[in-house]
């Protein structure tokens, strides 16, 4: 395919020395039709993503998914105010050396929250965006302009453009719709994204985590994922109300859907549950509405996602592990879809999966499963070869050369 960006050969763009400062923020307000706005470096909201934030909620996108959206705009807006182009000027050019730059420069090295708010911050740390994190960008901001564009504010061409088939025509135009679609990308700009084979906690290195955990809200809280396969911001939505020990069920707010879920949880995620309650009777309030989960320290906050994650990296790091929060759900997942009482369809209705396809990943065996039975397959194979008897060697072979040679000594 023939490249079409217009590359300006007299003034090319050194992003080398390029500097992105960590300008603009994305704030949430207490405005529900307003959740979040996206604030430029003078302070005041950018109007063409307040619009774009309403049509979002207007096709039911939750909070969650406006904010992941934001964070790949706030990302593309400072590096357009640190070239000083502004958005609705912006050409292919400009989205080439974004993706370049994501790339190549990667993520900033971000100052302490006790350091002032005016400090320089420091170069790139070179440690590039996944390639997860690139592809998402390439799409929100690919939407962005395209939303922009029908309604005639844009520019008139989109920065990030479609992909393009060999033919020169649009990916997919012709489509046969019984037929499966190719694996081609939807974007000039998408990085290919690699598939991962989701990562389980082993029984052992899941024994020395839970260990260490500090308190019984948070043996509560590991018990609960690893039963449940909840996510971690699934589970923090459960209130008081919604837990009901004597049929082991917790019912959460499910991310995609927004709608409520009971989810079975094991016998032993309501005993900690229980003991972490009798702990925090006096310090919390009670109410069947008041969230499930509050924070040790006084005055006792709501839970949120980030404390959780820190918590279990502390955890994690203290057992000598490098587990994340989110390795707790793959851990219960696996371990549904080995038992063979439980149908690969409970299993997809338990972790809140669209399609049967990708709870179908579970079905991968282990990597710790496949190392350890390859090994002990090449063990077989030792053990094998050593109980042959060797063949006889001929008279004219010196006996000291042939055990140097086979590691045992010939008879």
């Amino acid at each position: 395919m023939v490249s079409t960006v217009p590359i300006d050969e007299d003034f090319p763009r050194d992003l080398a020395e390029l500097t992105v400062p960590l300008r603009g923020s994305l704030r949430a307000t207490d405005n529900r039709w307003q959740p979040l706005d996206l604030i430029d470096p003078t302070g005041a909201p950018v109007e063409a993503v307040v619009v774009y934030f309403q049509d979002l909620q207007a096709r039911g996108c939750s909070d969650a998914t406006v904010r992941s959206y934001g964070m790949d705009l706030l990302r593309w807006f400072r590096f357009l105010w640190a070239i000083d182009v502004p958005w609705n000027r912006a050409t292919q050019v400009e989205a080439r050396d974004f993706c370049r730059w994501l790339l190549l420069a990667g993520k900033p090295i971000r100052p302490h929250w006790r350091a002032p708010s005016n400090e320089v911050p420091s170069p790139p740390s070179g440690k590039p965006y996944a390639a997860s994190v690139r592809a998402h960008s390439e799409t929100v901001l690919r939407c962005f302009y395209e939303f922009h564009l029908e309604s005639g504010r844009g520019p008139i061409v989109n920065p990030f453009p479609s992909g393009r088939s060999a033919h020169g025509r649009r990916a997919h135009a012709h489509h046969n719709p019984m037929d499966p679609y190719a694996n081609t990308r939807s974007g000039v700009y998408r990085p290919t994204v690699p598939s991962r084979v989701p990562r389980a906690v082993p029984d052992e290195e899941f024994n020395e985590i839970f260990a260490r955990l500090p308190s019984h809200r948070d043996r509560a809280l590991v018990a609960f994922y690893v039963s449940t396969g909840a996510r971690a911001s699934e589970l923090l939505s459960a209130t008081q109300g919604r837990v009901d020990p004597g049929r082991q069920l917790i019912t959460v707010v499910r991310k995609g859907t927004r709608e409520l879920q009971e989810l079975p949880a094991s016998s032993d995620a309501f005993v900690w549950l229980r003991l972490y309650q009798l702990e925090s009777e006096a310090l919390v309030p009670k109410s069947p509405r008041e969230p499930l989960w509050w924070t040790l320290r006084a005055p006792p906050r709501p839970l949120t996602y980030h404390a959780v994650h820190r918590m279990f990296e502390r955890a994690s790091a203290r057992a000598s592990s490098s587990a994340t929060l989110h390795a707790l759900r793959h851990t219960a997942a696996y371990r549904m879809a080995e038992d063979p009482n439980v149908p690969l369809t409970d299993v997809q209705y338990i972790l809140g999966h669209s399609q049967l396809t990708t709870t179908q990943l579970y079905l991968t065996p282990r990597k710790e499963e496949m190392i350890r039975r390859i090994l002990a397959h090449h063990t077989e194979q030792t053990r094998r070869a050593e109980q042959r008897t060797p063949p006889t060697p001929a008279p004219e072979y010196r006996p000291e050369s042939l055990e140097v040679l086979f590691g045992r000594p010939i008879s």
